[in-house]
Parts: C-alpha cells; structure tokens; sequence
C-alpha cells in the first residue's frame, strides 16, 4: 500500500520531489520484490503451499500480491479459465485442493514483467488459513513497507455529528499510517454518554486488527474503535474514532508553539 498508493512512488501519479523525472516511464508501475518468510496455506488439513521463496508484486493502485514458485504449490489442477492483464500478458489458471480457478500464472509474461514467469499466486480467500512462519495470521499478508504509529497529543480535539458536539478531549491519540491522512482517537471517558450505540459492522486490518464499528449519534458507523488492537496500534485500544458524512472531527492548531509540556 505504501509503494503503490496516494504518495507512494510507483502510484499512477505521486505528488513528491524527486531528483529525476518521470517523462518516459510508464504511469503504471510493478516492482517485484523477494519476501523472505515461510508462507504456508491450507485448504481443509492439507498444506498446498510452503514456500519461502516468494515474492510480492507491488503494482500501482493494487494491494501486494504475493507470487511464489509454481514447485511450492501441490496438487495443481489446469483450468481453461484464462485472463488478460495489458501490464503482465495473458494469465492462466489452475484449479487446487477443489477450488476452482485458486491460483493463476503468466506462462509467457509480456517483456516488461518476464519475470513473472515461473511463479504463480494463490487467492487468498482461496485458502482456510495462513500462516507465516508458525503463526497464523487471520488477514492478508502485509506489506512490508507499510507501517503504522500512534503518538499522544495534547492538541484540542472537538468532534460534531450531525453539528452537535458529542466528544472533546486534550489528550487524543493520532495514529498515523502510511500514505493516509492522520486519525484521531479520542478515550472512550471523552465521549458524550450516550452518543454511541452498537452497530453490527466489523472490518479488518492487517496492521491494526478487527474493528468495531459504532452508530455516532443516529450517523450510521460514524464511528469505530479496535477493542484488541494489533501491537503496532495497541495505543488505541479503548479509544474511538470518527468518520463519515455528517461527522466533523477539528483537531485544533498548536496553540503554544515552540514550547514542550
């Protein structure tokens, strides 16, 4: 995400300084790069890829996927199915473990992606369960230049639904991730009793975990808060943020610049 996306580098069009230009080079960009960790997955009880020599296919406006040698997938299947990709060539399929059309390759890559050749991916959804080295993981694989952190602030947060304030704080936390705006966290103690109910919603995160989402005052999941957070996010944990039409969240400007505490 953070390679292919908003100011990523090999987004379609990043904003930054560079010291060259980007006059010839394609606007859709792939960058294959080695991914040194045991991947396994399963379908039932039965183990169809091992691999630690897999790579990940970072591509513009695209999520990582992982690729792995053709040799470290058992039991393939060939399928009929086939696609076409302008930037990677014609791809095939193969049926695995009884899922269809599971995995896919480029045969014969178009020149500028020869490299593909040889390696194969396998849908996520595809498989019951991952595992990197010997923990499973229970989202998709991360990518490896993306990352998360969460600092304190004591800068004033006021937050509106609807126009109505509902939550103000002076000690939030701002989660910053990479190639995303900065999101406030305000502690649950902060809120308006009340404001919150229940929604039945729930997302996942590869970086920061399952979140729960909330109904902010009748705004339908205008808000959410990870109640077990991953450890990159464990500082959220407990504390609520907002989002979405009719939400308004004003994170003031320092007021006493040039000084500490």
């Amino acid at each position: 995400m953070s390679l292919t996306f908003g100011p990523g580098p090999l987004a379609s069009r990043p904003p930054g300084d560079f010291n060259f230009e980007w006059d010839g080079a394609p606007a859709h960009r792939l960058f294959f790069d080695h991914y040194p960790r045991r991947v396994r997955a399963l379908i039932g009880d039965e183990v169809v890829l091992d691999t630690v020599g897999g790579k990940l296919l970072h591509e513009s406006n695209h999520l990582p996927i992982l690729y792995v040698p053709l040799d470290d997938l058992r039991g393939l299947e060939p399928s009929d199915h086939t696609t076409h990709c302008p930037f990677k060539g014609d791809a095939t399929y193969f049926h695995l473990a009884g899922r269809e059309n599971a995995v896919w390759t480029y045969a014969e890559p178009i020149a500028e992606a020869a490299w593909l050749q040889g390696y194969g991916s396998l849908y996520h959804d595809k498989a019951d369960a991952w595992f990197l080295e010997d923990e499973r993981v229970f989202y998709k694989l991360r990518d490896p230049y993306h990352r998360v952190d969460v600092f304190e602030s004591s800068r004033p947060v006021t937050v509106r639904a609807a126009g109505e304030v509902i939550a103000r704080s002076d000690r939030a936390k701002l989660l910053f991730e990479t190639c995303l705006p900065p999101i406030v966290y305000v502690p649950g103690a902060d809120i308006e009793a009340g404001v919150l109910t229940p929604s039945e919603k729930r997302t996942r995160c590869p970086y920061k975990g399952e979140a729960t989402f909330w109904n902010a005052r009748g705004i339908e999941n205008g808000a959410w808060s990870y109640e077990a957070p991953l450890p990159e996010a464990a500082a959220v944990a407990r504390h609520v943020a907002f989002a979405g039409e009719g939400i308004e969240v004003e994170l003031a400007e320092p007021a006493d610049r040039f000084s500490l505490g």
